[in-house]
């Protein structure tokens, strides 16, 4: 993948760039405008003074440098207090332009218009191959303005992107690690695992559950993956931790085997100083720390660790398939890009079917699990496109 590279079109990445500064000088002025005075919004000093104290918003966190603006703090007041949600949208561009559109162009070289960024094997503490100079899997998924980027990232002449992911592959692989009944039949009976969840939590008939119940089941399932705490959920859910904390309680008592998974994954970390996933092990010193925040950390590493590495192991050992019988069979397409559960094959038109039969093969025989391993394939003429 290093060598290979993947090409970036310079011009697309310069207009994307000028295309966010626009949006970036239109927000400041709605942000002076709606503050009734002009001052330096990258300033936590400055806007914490116009939002906590000329505007009086209120759960102003005074610190000895000024006003909190962390995140956190933002996203409480903007639904309330459209200034604040325009700041935190004048902070995702601003970032997105400096990080990427501005960020990326001087990563693409002059002799083959590609970016040829670094993967590193041992930086993850869970396996995952991470990306460096530049970080092209940090790349913004949940905005549409952050994914619109992906549109710069072009196969070369006479190929197609080709992008495989992996459906669900944490939980699915939760299911085989915990043994849990329930959990296991969802997936072999190729159900919404998030509606019957919610069904089962919420105490709810299948086809009656609503789509608000699927979204805060969908919160659970993944959470739960996480080690999520009540305080956590109640956060992501906006609700309280009380009500949270039952979420949860009803979720373990829905899934037994999980509870006693999670529970075993801890217990064995604490003993033996290590976590092991299908394929190997991982150390959690965290356990043994004097700090009770490192130990609460520590243990929700033990939970995630066996998930998270094992899937990372899957996707490996499935790269190094397709890579291999791309190779074996002489075939011009190639594997490009690496994000999270999704490879990238840069693919000559001519060899699409069969590229999507490798892929198939490859990612779906991965690992002999219980559930079968699912994934979504799509094709394009750039990355957005394919994903």
């Amino acid at each position: 993948m290093e060598q290979n590279g993947v090409r970036v079109e310079a011009e697309e990445l310069k207009s994307y760039g000028e295309q966010l500064g626009g949006k970036i000088v239109q927000l400041e002025k709605e942000i002076y405008e709606l503050a009734g005075e002009e001052f330096n919004i990258n300033s936590p000093k400055q806007l914490g003074v116009v939002l906590f104290e000329h505007l009086s918003l209120p759960n102003g966190k005074k610190t000895k440098t000024g006003y909190s603006t962390a995140a956190d703090v933002l996203d409480k007041l903007a639904p309330d207090y459209p200034i604040v949600a325009k700041i935190l949208e004048y902070r995702q561009l601003a970032k997105l332009k400096s990080t990427y559109a501005d960020g990326l162009a001087v990563f693409i070289h002059e002799d083959d218009h590609r970016i040829h960024g670094k993967f590193n094997q041992t930086v993850t503490a869970t396996g995952r191959i991470s990306s460096t100079e530049p970080n092209l899997q940090n790349i913004p998924a949940r905005v549409e303005l952050g994914r619109l980027i992906r549109k710069v990232f072009v196969p070369e002449e006479g190929y197609v992107f080709v992008d495989a992911d992996y459906s669900q592959i944490e939980l699915r692989v939760l299911a085989h690690c915990s043994g849990d009944a329930a959990l296991i039949e969802a997936y072999r009976e190729a159900k919404d695992i998030h509606r019957i969840t919610a069904s089962q939590v919420f105490h709810t008939p299948f086809d009656e559950v609503t789509d608000l119940q699927r979204r805060n089941a969908k919160a659970v399932n993944f959470g739960i993956v996480y080690g999520i705490s009540s305080f956590g959920l109640s956060q992501d859910l906006s609700i309280t931790r009380k009500e949270a904390a039952e979420y949860i309680d009803r979720y373990f008592e829905t899934y037994p085997g999980i509870k006693k998974f999670l529970d075993d994954a801890v217990a064995h970390a604490k003993e033996q100083g290590y976590v092991v996933t299908i394929f190997g092990r991982r150390p959690v010193p965290e356990l043994s720390s004097s700090n009770f925040m490192q130990r609460q950390f520590g243990e929700r590493v033990a939970m995630n660790s066996p998930i998270q590495g094992t899937a990372a192991d899957i996707m490996k050992i499935a790269m190094i398939a397709v890579d291999k019988e791309l190779r074996m069979r002489n075939m011009k397409s190639r594997l490009v890009l690496q994000v999270h559960d999704e490879p990238l094959i840069e693919t000559w038109k001519e060899e699409e079917e069969e590229v999507r039969e490798i892929l198939k093969e490859g990612m779906m025989h991965a690992a002999d699990l219980s559930v079968p391993l699912e994934i979504d394939m799509h094709s394009g003429k750039n990355w957005y496109e394919a994903k």
